[in-house]
């Protein structure tokens, strides 16, 4: 964290999930003698992994722990109108979207963010793996020091007043020192859980979830190779995503990689693993976090996924929003609907949506 802001005492709310990581925030900023409050979202029901009234009571149990305020925010129904929703449009549209992203945007960083002006605080602070550094009259964004734990993707589509609000402390520690700091303050939190990506999804997995919304999508349809060959027969297309060699069900003297979707005719089509690299790739509605595209023919790196560890590219400013990747060596599985998200060294310039 920003050492005068250390030393300033600040009034704090911390975005509490009841996990290890935004527990030592807490403990952390409070230690640092700011004025802490804790606000939780409930953003879904029961039988959730994440974000449901078990963890705010967890959250709860922190903050009553360390002796700090805690609120609990409902935000039901905007997180299914704003997250659930088009995370089950987007797999409709043969597109495997990114919902993380979205929630930092709309809920921890939109409606938190409110909540805690409301409130009478200057800043929100998360439990993010990523830094915010001021340099002249901007704020950046930079990876966590941590490279396993770097969140910093999720994070691109933040502007420059939320960034100017917002406090990540554990952006230069590691997962483990976060892990033994927990210990020595004897916080009553699991060491060794990780936060889910899809929080929201519960234990038997996406395909479930996307059908009970919309059970039409479940009906047999072709699989084909590239030629238009029926190969075989599948029981709906947003069961695939683009790359899986597993489960296709299709057997063929080569590995067989799913190479595209095609909702309108609900046919997967498939092919060798060379049939499923790109040389470039589309990423619209993008979000510049200074502001205003770079300069055009830019050399960056560009992360497909979030394990992704950033391909070279240059970057090929179409408009205000859209930019082409052209990559240095072709890519495997790009794929629609996940964020493209572009860096020069450690800073994130900002992202968008695989088209």
């Amino acid at each position: 964290m920003n050492e005068a802001l250390q030393k300033s005492r600040l009034r704090v709310a911390v975005g509490m999930s009841g996990g290890l990581d935004s527990s030592v925030t807490a403990a952390l900023l409070q230690e640092q003698g700011h004025d802490v409050i804790g606000l939780s979202a409930h953003m879904w029901k029961e039988g959730s992994r994440c974000c449901s009234l078990e963890d705010v009571a967890r959250a709860a149990r922190v903050a009553t722990f360390l002796g700090i305020p805690h609120h609990v925010v409902d935000t039901i129904g905007l997180f299914g109108e704003m997250i659930v929703r088009p995370f089950v449009e987007e797999y409709a549209r043969g597109r495997t979207p990114s919902p993380c992203v979205r929630c930092n945007q709309v809920i921890k960083f939109g409606v938190l963010m409110k909540e805690a002006i409301q409130r009478g605080c200057t800043h929100v602070a998360t439990g993010h793996y990523a830094r915010i550094v001021k340099a002249g009259e901007s704020w950046h964004l930079l990876r966590g020091r941590d490279g396993k734990k770097d969140q910093s993707y999720f994070l691109h589509r933040l502007d420059q007043a939320q960034l100017g609000r917002i406090l990540l402390p554990l952006g230069d520690w590691t997962k483990p020192e976060a892990a033994d700091y927990a210990q020595k303050r004897g916080l009553p939190v699991p060491l060794n859980t990780e936060s889910q990506d899809l929080c929201f999804v519960p234990d038997a997995g996406y395909v479930p979830f996307v059908e009970k919304y919309r059970p039409q999508l479940r009906r047999r349809g072709a699989i084909v190779d590239a030629a238009g060959r029926k190969l075989g027969e599948h029981e709906g297309f947003h069961r695939f995503t683009i790359g899986q060699r597993e489960g296709i069900g299709v057997a063929a003297k080569e590995r067989l990689y799913v190479k595209e979707l095609r909702p309108e005719t609900n046919t997967v089509v498939v092919g060798a693993r060379r049939e499923v690299m790109s040389e470039r790739c589309r990423v619209e509605d993008v979000h510049w976090i200074s502001g205003s595209p770079p300069p055009d023919g830019l050399a960056c790196r560009v992360r497909l996924r979030y394990r992704h560890q950033g391909a070279p590219a240059v970057l090929r400013i179409m408009d205000p929003t859209t930019a082409e990747a052209v990559f240095e060596s072709p890519q495997f599985a790009v794929t629609p609907g996940q964020a493209g998200v572009f860096y020069v060294e450690d800073e994130v310039l900002g992202g968008g949506w695989i088209a």
